[in-house]
């Protein structure tokens, strides 16, 4: 009742990749997987790195959090925005209950964790430190030694949207050698009951590459030399990973999980240029080319609604008495809502094909909404489009990003796989959510799970891992 857990984290690690079209190109993952259950992992909504670790490991959803995104709505006025850092996580996550109960945590490149707050072990802050000139660990003094065993330490590749392909390549190879070697020392080095460390390298690939290997991407062209970017990455990738394992000791559970997956990009759907032909946004002059939303010379008294860009839509009514120019009646609030959900499902591609755009009201899909959520969440193309905001298109479609080369979007599921590294069983099992795995690894960790959480303990979890043998036998 009382193991100590290690948590891989691969951001945007794809699970048909995993367990179906490369399992027999990644050993040490597999070898996992038939000592252990793994399945698909259901993402937050939006299946977006901010906020879905948090999410995962603090078990509360992006509402409960306040946290929609990477940049958020920072009050009602139309252009001030807060841009998400460990000072927006107001809910303790894993290795802050940990630390209270006197445990001792590692953990290396959660993304908002910066700045970093005080633990009872390390803390290594993820991508959205500035540098490392900056304070980005816990304590302050391991820079330094993160200096000495490294050198200089890789927060992020400098830019995943670029037409340098060969520079991207050899910057997440680095970058993933350079996470797992810091991992290796730090969990030989230092006590620790919780290990986590968070590579950003699948994501990285994912947008860069997966025209090249993804046959139904509408830019992917047979025989081209980036074919196997990125399953010769996920072979690179399983071979740290198995280097790493080598460094854990044998008592501890391994979770590998990743906080979404990833699917092709069709295009870009131009938001705000929709809502500039539907009505509802309106200008008192146009661009004179492409422009920022928040440049643009917007006549709020005209405008209705507004949109932002990013791999989801997020809408935004310019309601009376909460904007500063609002204009639509509170008493029509709902029914404006309602009428733009139908539009925006309606959507079709250049042809006149309905792309199968999806639609959420904050308030039915979160158990309560802080700070300031969308009055809308959008879907376009069920995530194979893009929500591009800037306006000066031209048209409501792009098959091009207004900000850089980017060929894949998230996708609503990622992975998980919790093994012990012993026999058995390999199961595969479905129905996980990102919000299940804090109160399943406290179970696991014989640690009370405490009230309130979205989330729940997974019960087969505990049958296999805190009663394996009578399980085992019961299952065969």
């Amino acid at each position: 009742m009382n193991r100590r857990v290690c948590l891989i984290g691969l951001d945007c690690a794809a699970p048909e990749l995993v367990f179906d079209r490369w399992a027999g190109d990644l050993p040490n993952l597999q070898s996992l997987m038939r000592a252990g259950i793994y399945g698909s992992l259901k993402s937050t909504v939006p299946p977006i790195t901010v906020p879905a670790w948090t999410s995962m490991m603090t078990g509360q959803d992006p509402g409960r959090l306040g946290i929609y995104g990477f940049r958020n709505r920072a009050d009602h006025s139309y252009g001030k925005l807060n841009y998400a850092s460990s000072r927006m996580v107001r809910e303790p996550a894993l290795w802050d209950i940990l630390s209270a109960r006197d445990r001792r945590v590692i953990v290396v490149g959660e993304p908002l964790t910066y700045p970093p707050k005080p633990v009872n072990g390390l803390l290594v802050t993820g991508f959205l430190a500035p540098d490392t000139e900056s304070e980005y660990t816990y304590p302050a003094s391991l820079k330094e030694e993160i200096r000495q065993a490294v050198g200089d330490y890789m927060l992020d590749v400098r830019d995943f949207r670029t037409d340098s392909k060969e520079a991207l390549l050899s910057q997440i190879y680095a970058m993933t050698r350079q996470r797992f070697q810091l991992a290796s020392h730090l969990a030989q080095k230092h006590p620790w009951d919780f290990f986590m460390m968070i590579e950003m390298g699948p994501d990285r690939i994912h947008h860069g590459f997966w025209k090249y290997f993804d046959q139904t991407h509408p830019k992917y062209e047979p025989g081209n030399p980036y074919e196997n970017a990125i399953r010769d990455y996920y072979r690179e990738l399983d071979s740290r990973i198995g280097g790493f394992l080598s460094a854990i000791p044998e008592d501890a559970l391994i979770l590998v999980a990743s906080d979404h997956g990833a699917k092709r990009m069709e295009g870009g759907i131009c938001f705000n240029e929709w809502l500039i032909r539907e009505g509802y946004l309106a200008l008192k002059t146009p661009p004179a080319g492409v422009t920022k939303i928040e440049k643009a010379d917007i006549d709020w008294s005209r405008t209705r609604a507004w949109g932002d860009g990013g791999y989801y839509g997020r809408l935004f009514l310019n309601a009376r008495g909460r904007e500063p120019e609002g204009v639509i009646d509170p008493a029509d609030y709902e029914a404006v809502r309602d009428e733009m959900i139908a539009r925006l499902e309606a959507l079709t591609d250049e042809e006149g094909q309905n792309i199968g755009t999806r639609v959420f009201r904050p308030q039915e899909i979160y158990t309560e909404c802080r700070n300031i959520p969308p009055d809308l969440i959008v879907y376009f193309g069920d995530l194979t489009w893009r929500s591009v905001g800037s306006i000066g298109h031209g048209s409501i479609w792009t098959r091009e990003n207004d900000t850089g080369p980017d060929d894949a979007n998230h996708s609503q599921h990622g992975l998980f796989i919790l093994s012990d590294r012993k026999t058995g069983p390999g199961l595969r099992r479905e129905g996980a959510e990102i919000y299940d795995i804090l109160p399943s690894l406290l179970t696991l960790m014989g640690e009370p799970v405490p009230k309130g959480l979205r989330g729940k303990a997974i019960e087969e979890w505990e049958a296999v891992f805190l009663n394996t043998n009578e399980h085992r036998s019961k299952n065969g």
